[in-house]
Protein backbone atom coordinates (compact mmCIF):
# COMPACT_ATOMS: atom_id res chain seq x y z
CA UNK A 1 0.00 0.00 0.00
CA UNK A 2 3.16 2.55 0.83
CA UNK A 3 4.67 1.92 -2.62
CA UNK A 4 0.84 3.22 -4.69
CA UNK A 5 1.18 6.24 -2.29
CA UNK A 6 5.26 6.68 -3.11
CA UNK A 7 4.66 6.48 -6.75
CA UNK A 8 1.43 8.75 -6.41
CA UNK A 9 3.21 11.43 -4.71
CA UNK A 10 6.39 11.32 -7.12
CA UNK A 11 3.94 11.43 -10.40
CA UNK A 12 2.27 14.54 -9.05
CA UNK A 13 5.32 16.12 -8.32
CA UNK A 14 6.95 15.48 -11.40
CA UNK A 15 3.62 16.92 -13.06
CA UNK A 16 4.11 19.81 -10.67
CA UNK A 17 7.34 20.15 -12.02
CA UNK A 18 6.45 19.99 -15.83
CA UNK A 19 3.76 22.77 -14.99
CA UNK A 20 6.40 25.10 -13.04
CA UNK A 21 8.83 24.35 -15.56
CA UNK A 22 8.20 22.90 -19.20
CA UNK A 23 11.14 24.09 -20.68
CA UNK A 24 15.44 23.54 -19.83
CA UNK A 25 17.03 26.33 -18.54
CA UNK A 26 14.32 28.30 -17.58
CA UNK A 27 11.83 29.50 -14.30
CA UNK A 28 8.41 31.04 -13.70
CA UNK A 29 8.89 34.39 -11.03
CA UNK A 30 6.12 34.67 -8.44
CA UNK A 31 4.67 37.17 -10.41
CA UNK A 32 4.35 35.17 -13.15
CA UNK A 33 7.34 36.32 -15.58
CA UNK A 34 9.41 33.69 -17.42
CA UNK A 35 13.60 34.29 -16.73
CA UNK A 36 16.48 32.22 -18.90
CA UNK A 37 19.97 32.42 -16.93
CA UNK A 38 22.76 29.49 -18.03
CA UNK A 39 25.82 29.18 -15.94
CA UNK A 40 29.20 29.71 -17.57
CA UNK A 41 31.01 27.00 -18.06
CA UNK A 42 33.91 26.05 -15.41
CA UNK A 43 32.57 29.27 -13.07
CA UNK A 44 30.60 29.92 -10.64
CA UNK A 45 29.23 33.04 -12.68
CA UNK A 46 25.83 32.98 -14.47
CA UNK A 47 24.94 34.70 -17.41
CA UNK A 48 21.46 36.27 -16.81
CA UNK A 49 19.58 36.05 -20.89
CA UNK A 50 16.37 37.66 -19.42
CA UNK A 51 12.75 37.91 -18.37
CA UNK A 52 9.95 37.02 -20.58
CA UNK A 53 6.11 37.06 -21.15
CA UNK A 54 6.24 33.27 -22.59
CA UNK A 55 8.06 30.18 -21.52
CA UNK A 56 8.83 29.81 -24.91
CA UNK A 57 10.47 32.95 -25.22
CA UNK A 58 12.84 32.28 -22.35
CA UNK A 59 13.51 28.51 -23.61
CA UNK A 60 14.52 30.01 -26.48
CA UNK A 61 16.90 33.02 -25.43
CA UNK A 62 18.22 29.62 -23.05
CA UNK A 63 18.89 27.84 -25.95
CA UNK A 64 20.64 30.80 -28.30
CA UNK A 65 23.00 30.61 -25.32
CA UNK A 66 23.53 27.16 -24.86
CA UNK A 67 24.33 26.48 -28.70
CA UNK A 68 27.08 29.28 -28.29
CA UNK A 69 28.42 28.12 -25.35
CA UNK A 70 28.54 24.19 -26.15
CA UNK A 71 27.64 24.17 -29.75
CA UNK A 72 26.26 21.15 -31.33
CA UNK A 73 26.44 19.15 -28.34
CA UNK A 74 24.01 21.41 -26.68
CA UNK A 75 20.58 19.97 -25.29
CA UNK A 76 18.20 22.46 -26.61
CA UNK A 77 14.11 23.25 -25.96
CA UNK A 78 13.84 23.96 -29.94
CA UNK A 79 16.98 22.09 -31.66
CA UNK A 80 14.64 22.78 -35.34
CA UNK A 81 15.21 26.44 -34.49
CA UNK A 82 19.34 26.84 -34.56
CA UNK A 83 20.87 27.19 -37.27
CA UNK A 84 24.94 27.27 -37.79
CA UNK A 85 24.77 31.13 -38.67
CA UNK A 86 23.37 31.40 -34.83
CA UNK A 87 26.49 30.56 -33.64
CA UNK A 88 28.39 33.55 -31.87
CA UNK A 89 32.48 34.45 -32.84
CA UNK A 90 32.99 36.22 -29.52
CA UNK A 91 32.60 34.18 -26.41
CA UNK A 92 32.47 36.67 -23.92
CA UNK A 93 29.31 36.84 -21.67
CA UNK A 94 28.14 39.91 -22.79
CA UNK A 95 27.84 38.93 -26.35
CA UNK A 96 26.29 35.61 -25.28
CA UNK A 97 23.32 37.71 -23.02
CA UNK A 98 23.05 39.71 -26.45
CA UNK A 99 22.74 37.08 -28.84
CA UNK A 100 20.40 35.09 -26.48
CA UNK A 101 18.22 38.77 -25.27
CA UNK A 102 17.66 39.68 -28.73
CA UNK A 103 16.31 35.97 -29.91
CA UNK A 104 13.86 36.24 -26.39
CA UNK A 105 12.71 39.66 -27.15
CA UNK A 106 11.82 38.65 -31.01
CA UNK A 107 9.93 35.37 -30.03
CA UNK A 108 7.97 36.92 -26.67
CA UNK A 109 6.52 39.43 -28.96
CA UNK A 110 5.22 37.12 -31.60
CA UNK A 111 4.25 34.59 -29.32
CA UNK A 112 2.32 37.74 -27.25
CA UNK A 113 1.10 39.20 -30.62
CA UNK A 114 0.26 35.28 -31.29
CA UNK A 115 -1.95 34.93 -28.22
CA UNK A 116 -3.59 38.72 -28.61
CA UNK A 117 -4.68 37.90 -31.78
CA UNK A 118 -6.24 34.85 -30.90
CA UNK A 119 -10.25 34.69 -30.64
CA UNK A 120 -10.86 32.46 -27.73
CA UNK A 121 -7.93 33.76 -26.16
CA UNK A 122 -7.60 33.71 -22.40
CA UNK A 123 -6.64 37.62 -22.02
CA UNK A 124 -9.62 38.30 -23.97
CA UNK A 125 -12.45 38.80 -21.28
CA UNK A 126 -16.44 37.52 -21.63
CA UNK A 127 -17.29 40.95 -19.88
CA UNK A 128 -20.12 42.87 -22.06
CA UNK A 129 -19.60 45.66 -23.91
CA UNK A 130 -21.44 48.40 -21.88
CA UNK A 131 -21.94 51.08 -24.54
CA UNK A 132 -23.83 48.60 -26.31
CA UNK A 133 -27.87 47.59 -25.76
CA UNK A 134 -28.45 44.26 -25.38
CA UNK A 135 -30.22 41.90 -27.48
CA UNK A 136 -33.45 40.25 -27.06
CA UNK A 137 -32.08 36.98 -27.18
CA UNK A 138 -29.83 38.12 -23.80
CA UNK A 139 -33.13 39.28 -21.98
CA UNK A 140 -32.94 38.97 -18.13
CA UNK A 141 -36.63 39.51 -18.74
CA UNK A 142 -37.21 35.26 -18.56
Amino acid sequence: MMDGKCCATTEKRKQRQQQEKPYRGIRMRKWGKWVAEIREPNKRSRIWLGSYSTPKAAARAYDTAVFCLRGRSARLNFPEYIAEEDEVQDLSAASIRKKATEVGARVDAMETALHASEPNSSRVSDKPDLNEYPSPESSDDD
